[in-house]
């Protein structure tokens, strides 16, 4: 237990500072960097250090503890704040200390569960060993029952590895960076075996489990809330194309819940990372994101939205909006006859709505005015779909004019306030042409005469 020692003299508040700031590049779960007192009249406050937000299956946002073990790392990943050679303050928290943080912060009503990482210290094993220590001790010693995420090392052990599980709801291993190659350049010390091995065993625990609760319905659970893992976007030279197929194969291999894609942001200034004149490519991280929604619930294959001579997605569309205005052929979709399928590939059309069109037409055919109602966003969807063979306006299916529709304010079908009613684009919507124009010169434009 010496590696414990690391910190020891520091301060409970001082390691909270030190370790909440330290686990805020693992985008498992968002931060909130809101701090704000009470007031004495209104009820509540916000502490900043280490709450951070994810979501439950049912939409509701979970306030959790985001915390790292310890910064302390035997590694040296050019990528990484907490790398082995980088001079930063190092900290690390006992089992107890952790348990005493959470439960205060759940007692104030701050968090409602914990999401707990860590460096490396010792070996992959002890550090394994601290963390499911001190979840054992919050479920066992101070019967905390709320929602607990925690990160699997790998390398670790695998009889620690299984214990965490039968402890923690959600269990997560990073995959760091999306290739083999990338690791070898950037993680020397981390290899694609050890990190998948973790990942296949959790896997195989979970399918178990599942079949233990069929036979038993007292069997204990292992990780009810599955499993996901983090990918690192931009620190190697790696194409969207790559990072969606390397989701969607851990996806079909690994049952994964999540993949969470992080903008690479250069904390180190290590000569070998990539300049990021631009800034971390938060964009692209946004388009990723978009996608994967579309191969977990709409249906889609990472072959279908890129390829080898199209890697990269569009920055100006949204990626549904991008394969749609390449594929044409398939639109416009008739509302009223179209299969939930090809209702799910409509721009501006989610899984909801998609549904609900599904349900409602059975008691009578749908037009324009009752999309809008249902939920469907109409200023991308007019483009792409029909109400019994009519079109929401006269619009064309072309690509150029409806990816310059989409996209640029100016060439945009205005809408009226009510989300129906719109305004044709004319020759005189120019912001520079001041003075009003004539019946006569309109007449004369249309003629071609002017």
């Amino acid at each position: 237990m010496e590696y414990l020692m690391t910190g020891q003299e520091m301060p409970l508040e001082d390691k909270l500072q030190v370790l909440t700031d330290a686990a805020k590049y693992d985008v498992a779960c968002t931060s909130s960097g809101v701090e704000r007192k009470g007031n004495g009249k209104g009820m509540g406050n916000c502490v900043a250090a280490g709450i951070c937000h994810s979501f439950s299956g049912d939409g509701r946002c979970i306030s959790l503890l985001k915390i790292l073990l310890t910064n302390e790392c035997i590694y040296d990943c050019k990528y990484c704040r907490n790398r082995r050679s980088n001079d930063i303050p190092r900290a690390t928290f006992t089992p107890e200390e952790i348990c005493t943080l959470t439960m205060e912060f759940y007692r104030r009503n701050y968090i409602e569960g914990l999401f707990l990482s860590s460096g490396i210290i010792g070996n992959p094993t002890f550090t394994m060993e601290l963390i499911c220590r001190t979840i054992w001790l919050l479920r066992n010693k101070y019967l905390f029952n709320g929602y607990i995420h925690v990160k699997a090392i790998p390398g670790a052990a695998p009889e620690v590895i299984e214990q965490a599980g039968f402890l923690a709801d959600r269990m997560s291993v990073n995959l760091e960076l999306p290739t083999a190659e990338g690791l070898r350049t950037l993680a020397p010390n981390k290899h694609r075996k050890s990190i998948l091995t973790p990942m296949r065993q959790i896997q195989n625990g979970i399918q178990a489990n599942r079949n233990d609760l069929v036979l038993y319905r007292s069997a204990p659970k292992f990780v009810a809330g599955g499993q996901s893992t983090q990918m690192i976007v931009g620190a190697t030279p790696e194409s969207d194309y790559q990072i969606i197929n390397v989701a969607e194969n851990l996806y079909r291999k690994f049952d994964l819940k999540r993949v969470f894609y992080s903008a690479f942001v250069n904390v180190t200034g290590d000569k070998s990372l990539p300049a990021l004149p631009g800034g971390p490519p938060l964009l692209r991280e946004h388009r990723l994101y978009q996608a994967d929604w579309l191969l977990r619930f709409y249906g889609f294959r990472a072959e279908e939205l890129l390829d080898e001579r199209h890697p990269y997605f569009n920055v100006m569309l949204d990626p549904k909006e991008d394969w749609a205005v390449r594929h044409l052929e398939y639109f416009p979709v008739e509302i009223n006859r179209a299969p939930l399928e090809e209702l799910l590939r409509v721009p501006g059309v989610g899984v909801k709505s998609a549904q609900r069109i599904v349900a409602a037409r059975r008691s009578g055919r749908l037009d324009f005015p009752d999309l809008k109602k249902i939920g469907v966003v109409l200023k991308r969807a007019l483009y792409f779909i029909t109400c019994s063979g009519r079109l929401m306006y006269p619009v064309k299916l072309e690509e150029d004019y409806i990816v310059r529709n989409l996209t640029s304010p100016r060439d945009r079908i205005q809408f009226g306030s009510d989300g129906m009613s719109y305004r044709q684009m004319s020759l005189f919507d120019d912001a520079n042409f001041m003075r009003p124009i004539g019946v006569t010169e309109q007449r004369q434009t249309a003629l071609g005469q002017l």
